[in-house]
């Protein structure tokens, strides 16, 4: 599998994308675009989208989690949670400031329903004001569940001002047979701020049956400097009609990582090298690739076990981190 670093550059020839909105309802709701995010929904989600459920309607009570996050910072002072709007599943406790890195605070979204469910939608938006430095995170793995009909959709959009670092490190996304994930991702920059964003995919679920039994998975991130469009990677998986296990896209693993480090103002060559040289003596197949126009770096890392291309992932997180900051990650914090 690997990363086209040009603005069209999908990673699996099958990747579905008509590039237009469309009007549908899914009980009562328009299914075209996310509410939050205004994303396209590929046509086989708008399709899932009609199915009707037993339970809750999807965006329904309990079935939309929303975080809507601003953070700021004054000077040398700590970076500071402003503003916040939380709606269950997502729950939030506050914030931590024991990052290593002077004024970066830490964020970590909680989910007391253990799982994510048919029909479930979660938008979390965060904000990053000038020169603030922020790390989002979650506190566990997501588990998206089997589903006999609809979909999960997860959405994250990442906007930050002008000499903000802003990372976006959840758990691992755990895919149970039958699951159906549309997961997207939106990146605003500024052309001297950064963002690290970061994503696992482990396709063997928590149940007893083969891995890659899932039905569908969708993920997308696309990232824009001053509104030009420097990525849009995409994967489109699904397993029935071809199988991901082919060499052009994960081959003989079973484990997809990657890591996404949107810094404009660096030099991208010098840090993908950093990043491939911090690799290189993981137990990982890794590469990484310079974006269009010099706007960052992406690294894909495709391994054998959860263990080992989370390790590696942190690591590339923290090589960035070192680069871009002069401080490595909080890796101790996560039992490394």
């Amino acid at each position: 599998m690997s990363t086209d670093s040009q603005s069209d550059g999908d990673t699996d020839a099958s990747t579905e994308s008509d590039g237009s909105t469309v009007a549908g309802t899914e009980d009562g709701i328009s299914t075209g675009s996310d509410s939050e995010g205004g994303h396209t929904i590929p046509p086989a989600f708008r399709e899932y989208g009609t199915e009707e459920l037993d339970q809750s309607p999807a965006f329904g009570h309990g079935k939309h989690g929303v975080a809507d996050l601003v953070v700021a910072r004054d000077g040398d002072n700590p970076t500071r949670l402003i503003s916040d709007l939380v709606k269950v599943p997502y729950h939030l406790t506050g914030t931590l400031d024991t990052d290593p890195v002077d004024g970066l605070t830490t964020i970590c979204l909680q989910d007391p329903t253990g799982a994510v469910t048919q029909g479930d939608r979660q938008s979390l938006s965060v904000e990053a004001r000038e020169a603030a430095r922020a790390h989002v995170t979650t506190q566990s793995a997501t588990k998206i569940q089997t589903m006999k009909a609809s979909y999960a959709q997860l959405d994250a959009t990442l906007v930050a001002e002008s000499g903000a670092h802003l990372e976006y490190i959840p758990g691992q996304t755990i895919l149970n047979e039958d699951a159906r994930c549309l997961q997207t991702t939106t990146v605003d920059l500024a052309d001297d701020d950064r963002r690290v964003v970061g994503d696992i995919v482990v396709p063997d679920g928590l149940t007893d049956h083969d891995p890659f039994s899932f039905e569908h998975y969708h993920s997308r991130v696309e990232a824009r400097v001053e509104d030009e469009l420097v990525c849009a990677d995409a994967v489109d998986l699904r397993p029935e009609e071809r199988d991901p296990r082919d060499p052009a896209t994960v081959g003989e693993y079973g484990v997809i990582g990657t890591l996404y480090v949107f810094a404009p103002s660096a030099d991208a060559d010098e840090l993908a090298g950093r990043l491939h040289d911090r690799l290189a003596d993981h137990d990982v197949a890794a590469g990484a690739s310079v974006l269009k126009a010099d706007a960052g770096v992406t690294v894909r890392v495709l391994g054998d076990r959860n263990a080992d291309v989370t390790t590696a992932v942190e690591a590339a997180w923290d090589e960035a981190r070192e680069a871009l900051l002069g401080v490595g990650a909080p890796l101790e914090g996560r039992g490394r």
